[in-house]
């Protein structure tokens, strides 16, 4: 029994941090075992918000390092397609075609697309972003996936590929796979900084390839309780992100609960709960360096996981595309006129011989 195929994706913006393992990572080394998983590099995404000149430069770098990031964790490039999403040209076309099926003002209803707006600073809104999950849904309908693991935050652009390969199937008969929905239920990692949602754009995030150093000095940086200027008056625990951090962290939950109640009744110090953290983190982030190391040393190798697996990608979209324009009856289209054509010349060079 072949498995189901499932897609998601980062954008090549910089190095992965613990919100990314937490958030995503973490599920899809287990998912990558059920399924058959395509993880794309969302570089014309990326495009959507950041398209300098200065910004594409950087598009080889971040997506090796996220490689190197994925690697390290876990994730598998023979049970896994890790590809580039701008060289699988197929992408292209499908996204052309689904630009045909869905209207400007179902797009411009989409919230999350004036917040990422409003985050990427734009006055106004570029037409690459409003047809940002249009661009999505070809990416999902790429590989013909069945699941897709989102966010809340993103379940309505995942809704847009679901009306939009619907609509299709509607029109030209049932062709595509209509993806479901896999919402993970995973905590939000806040910022070191205790403001948001951990972002290396911020300044406020734990790279996975920080090493033991910068992690101690990033976590005795952390935002705690502000009213709690001694180690004897009792604290909050909850919202508190040292202690977010030691649930998700820390595999010792009686340190870890031992710690909330001294905090409460005033009877430990910030800098102890934070060199335990510090020394949580290192030795959850070890096992993940160790392995990073390997593959730095391995010069070539993650060029060569993108390379092997845009390859495959490319495949299977070039053949979603000319199922999709089968379907259509573009196909018919060319193949009809390409043929008269190549008639007439076929004539044209029996009368030159003759």
């Amino acid at each position: 029994m072949e498995k189901k195929r499932l897609l998601t994706g980062d954008r090549p913006t910089g190095r992965l941090h613990l919100g990314h393992y937490v958030g995503s990572i973490a599920n899809r080394v287990k998912l990558q075992d059920e399924y058959e998983c395509f993880f794309l590099i969302a570089d014309l995404h990326m495009l959507t918000t950041r398209n300098t000149r200065q910004d594409v430069d950087s598009i080889r770098t971040n997506a090796v390092e996220m490689v190197i990031d994925y690697l390290s964790c876990g994730i598998d490039p023979v049970k896994s397609t890790i590809y580039l999403q701008s060289a699988v040209h197929a992408v292209y076309e499908i996204n052309l075609i689904f630009e045909m099926l869905v209207s400007v003002p179902r797009l411009s209803r989409l919230p999350s697309l004036k917040d990422m707006a409003r985050a990427a600073h734009l006055s106004e809104m570029p037409f690459g972003l409003l047809g940002y999950p249009v661009l999505q849904a070809a990416d999902i309908v790429t590989p013909r996936a069945h699941i897709v693991p989102v966010g809340k935050d993103n379940e309505s652009h995942v809704e847009i590929t679901r009306e939009l390969v619907r609509r299709f199937n509607f029109l030209y008969g049932d062709t595509l796979p209509v993806p479901d929905v896999l919402i993970g239920e995973v905590p939000t990692l806040v910022g070191t900084d205790g403001q948001a949602k951990m972002s290396k754009s911020l300044g406020n995030a734990i790279l996975l390839s920080d090493d033991a150093k910068t992690v101690e000095k990033k976590v005795h940086g952390m935002y705690t309780d502000p009213k709690r200027i001694r180690a004897d008056i009792p604290g909050t625990v909850e919202g508190n992100p040292v202690f977010s951090y030691h649930d998700i962290f820390n595999p010792d939950k009686a340190e870890v609960e031992d710690l909330k109640k001294r905090y409460r009744q005033g009877q430990v110090g910030d800098v102890e709960v934070k060199d335990k953290l510090t020394t949580a983190i290192n030795n959850f982030l070890d096992p993940i360096r160790e392995r990073r190391a390997l593959i730095e040393a391995d010069r070539g190798l993650p060029e060569q996981v993108i390379y092997d697996g845009t390859l495959h990608a490319s495949k299977v979209a070039d053949e979603t595309a000319s199922m999709m324009k089968k379907a259509m009856g573009l196909t018919g289209v060319w193949n009809k006129i390409s043929r008269k054509g190549r008639d007439r010349i076929k004539k044209l060079d029996e009368k030159v011989r003759l």
